[in-house]
């Protein structure tokens, strides 16, 4: 791929890096398209993978700042009752400041 905005000493266009990522459905989950300038981070890239394995696998879905090993949310359309089943490592809630649960956790499954 061509970046038209980056331009080599000749006036040709830079190569941009372009990073397709997709799911165990074989549907396109994730593209980056990095400028010639801008370097890719593998261990961003990583995380989108193991992210898309893990939400393929379990209903649960991963915070932006989430690292591997950290606590996973739990989709909220399962009962609390009903989310500790699939989740042998654990199921907790967290709680409003007025005391009513708000988002259900695992930890790394």
């Amino acid at each position: 791929m061509l970046d038209p905005a980056e331009k080599d000493k000749k006036g040709m266009p830079d190569m941009a890096r372009l990073v397709f990522v997709f799911g165990p459905d074989k549907k396109q989950k994730l593209s980056i398209l990095h400028p010639a300038t801008t370097g890719r981070n593998f261990e961003e890239i990583l995380g989108v993978v193991i992210s898309l394995q893990l939400t393929a696998e379990k209903r649960v879905a991963i915070p932006g700042d989430w690292k591997v090993g950290d606590s996973v949310m739990v989709l909220p359309n399962h009962p609390e009752e009903e989310a500790k089943k699939p989740f042998p490592k654990g199921f907790f809630t967290k709680e409003l400041p007025f005391g009513k649960k708000y988002l259900g956790y695992t930890l790394h499954l």
